[in-house]
């Protein structure tokens, strides 16, 4: 599972978004936002790469592998 909650969250919010303006940006439902910032949803590669692309940082900086 990823880490994201807290990294995604503070990008968001350097850039004043709302979980609707990401999602609205990606293409994507704010639910899945709510979900990746929560845990409770790893997003798919091409999600991730959308998301880093967006915000502009290395994938690894949003999303890290938590070994179980």
């Amino acid at each position: 599972m990823a880490e994201t909650t807290s990294v995604l969250r503070a990008l968001r919010s350097e850039r004043g978004w709302s979980q609707g303006r990401l999602a609205e940006e990606l293409g994507v439902s704010r639910q899945t936002i709510n979900a990746i910032e929560t845990g409770r949803f790893d997003p798919s590669l091409p999600l991730a790469l959308r998301i880093a692309r967006l915000l502009g940082r290395p994938v690894e900086e949003i999303f890290r592998l938590v070994e179980e």
